[in-house]
């Protein structure tokens, strides 16, 4: 693990996956994707589940048993992108093909493309569950850029670690400590503009406003493949 007073050796060569600019262009989608189900979608946000954990009990405390059974629809659908994300990792890393990385972002893609041809009139739990099927998969994918503990699906950890690394640069004023305060930020502030986005999308494209979201995944997933293929190219030449 990298201390609060350890610098990151700058020769070390971080996967494509890890770079810096893949998770703040991913936060960006995960607050546009967050703000597109709260405004379109039901009033609720996807991106993680507490939420439905609460509405879940509070349904169960009211007697409410039919609305109880609905809310373990995104929850079996969150769990679910989480388990196939710990799965297909290996499978593809054994076939020698495309990391899986660059397959959920492609993922991510089709099925947002998908969203934005539903109908208006089509019932927005459609959209609340494929939103969390794959923002757990985000989530549980992309976990850490250079080292540093991510998540590009919600801001709780950022501003989490925010207050951690601020006590720790008080006491000791280490510069890297600032770095990391001020990534933290960055990252919080990338998901705001992504939500602020959405925000201003919703009532001029409706349902179609997901689309959005595909101009960073898009940006992610070109980034990743050519990454990708380079290392195919190269580890095809050590073999010759």
């Amino acid at each position: 693990m990298t201390g609060s007073n350890e610098v990151i050796n700058p020769e070390i060569i971080f996967p494509e996956c890890q770079k810096r600019h893949i998770f703040m262009l991913l936060m960006c989608a995960g607050g546009f994707m967050g703000a597109f189900t709260y405004i379109l979608n039901g009033g609720v946000f996807c991106n993680a589940q507490t939420a439905n954990f609460v509405l879940l009990a509070i349904a169960l405390g009211q007697g409410h048993w039919k609305n109880a059974l609905y809310y373990l629809l995104p929850i079996s659908a969150y769990f679910g992108g989480t388990v196939l994300s710990e799965f297909f990792p290996e499978r593809l890393k054994q076939q020698g093909s495309l990391r899986w990385d660059t397959v959920l972002v492609g993922i991510e893609i089709v099925i947002i493309l998908g969203l934005g041809f539903l109908p208006e009139t089509a019932p927005f739990q459609i959209t609340q569950i494929a939103i969390n099927f794959i923002a757990s998969m985000q989530y549980n994918t992309f976990r850490q850029a250079r080292n540093i503990p991510m998540a590009t699906t919600f801001c709780t950890n950022h501003l989490r670690q925010t207050g951690i690394y601020i006590r720790k640069w008080v006491k000791t004023k280490n510069s890297e400590t600032g770095k990391r305060i001020l990534i933290h930020l960055a990252m919080i502030g990338i998901f705001v503009a992504g939500c602020i986005i959405c925000t201003l999308l919703c009532p001029v494209f409706k349902g179609k406003a997901i689309w959005g979201a595909e101009i960073p995944l898009a940006i992610v997933f070109i980034d990743l493949l050519n990454a990708d293929l380079k290392e195919g190219k190269s580890q095809t030449g050590n073999h010759k």
